[in-house]
């Protein structure tokens, strides 16, 4: 069954990476701000569409790793209390 799931894994990202896929992903304004701009002999709308589109890509990755990275820390502040706990409780007191 593993290896079952490992070769359709494999496949699946070979499709992925060797797939050449055509995609034609702009809304119709951005298009026709290109297009106009390309009609005037600008390309700094075409780059400051480009600039555009990497920031707010990388925004969600970036507060993903922000919560990510604060999820992190109290999981370990947590793990460190609990063990400082158990090692409380294990150990034999002196005045009982």
């Amino acid at each position: 069954m593993n290896q079952k799931r490992n070769l359709l894994f494999s496949l699946f990202i070979s499709f992925l990476l060797l797939g050449n896929f055509s995609a034609q992903a702009q809304c119709a304004m951005c298009k026709s701000n290109i297009e106009m701009a390309r009609k005037d002999g600008s390309t700094q709308v075409g780059n400051t569409l480009n600039d555009g589109i990497l920031y707010l890509l990388v925004l969600p990755y970036a507060i993903a790793g922000v919560f990510g990275f604060i999820y992190y820390k109290k999981y370990k502040a947590k793990q460190l209390a609990d063990k400082l706990a158990a090692q409380q409780i294990s150990t034999p007191q002196e005045y009982v």
